[in-house]
């Protein structure tokens, strides 16, 4: 699952510069703010990661973890 930082601009006009949210994709992300943040107009919206995401772990490296 990716994890999306928005900013965002409350219906009362507070503006919220930082909320990550995780979500399958953006629509799913913004759709979750929207549930605590309803009528709130998006100012930005990126991706937030490590740069780890669909990186996968062989069995020798596990091993190789769990016998240390």
């Amino acid at each position: 699952m990716l994890k999306f930082d928005f900013s965002i601009q409350t219906r009362d006009g507070q503006k919220i510069e930082s909320i990550v949210i995780a979500g399958r994709d953006q629509e799913d992300a913004e759709r979750k703010l929207r549930q605590m943040y309803r009528h709130c107009h998006v100012l930005r919206c990126g991706i937030k990661g490590d740069g780890r995401q669909g990186q996968s772990t062989s069995v020798e490296e596990i091993l190789s973890l769990i016998s240390k």
